[in-house]
């Protein structure tokens, strides 16, 4: 069942989980690959737009982290979209340096399942 435009809000506010986070999925702005996935909570979301690079929650480190702040491997902003839910940021980028992944991958997303087994399955 689709839903008709008439009956789908002009606006929507971020839902955050019970911790106050919300996913945010980087996604490159030109080529539409998909880099990584990382958390925000609100001062992250605020900054993010005030500054236009983004910013993030580290769930381990309980701090906010921009983005290539010591990698030097940053993410402007080209663009950020709400879910039709709510609860899921999409962050379209310019990704500058060697890649969005702490490996030094340009994606996060290089393993692949494999007769069950997750393999790796790009090396760059």
């Amino acid at each position: 069942m689709t839903e008709s435009a008439a009956s789908i809000p002009t606006s929507l506010s971020p839902r955050w989980n019970d911790q106050g986070l919300i996913p945010a999925i980087a996604q490159d702005a030109v080529s539409g690959e998909v880099l990584m996935l990382a958390w925000m909570n609100a001062e992250a979301l605020a900054q993010s737009l005030a500054s236009g690079q983004a910013t993030y929650w580290s769930r381990s480190r309980q701090a906010l982290w921009r983005k290539g702040e010591t990698s030097g491997n940053t993410q402007d902003i080209v663009d950020i979209r709400l879910d039709c839910d709510g609860d899921t940021l999409l962050l379209r980028v310019r990704q500058h340096g060697a890649g969005a992944c702490h490996t030094g991958r340009r994606t996060c997303f290089f393993y692949g399942c494999d007769d069950g087994s997750w393999q790796l399955i790009e090396d760059s």
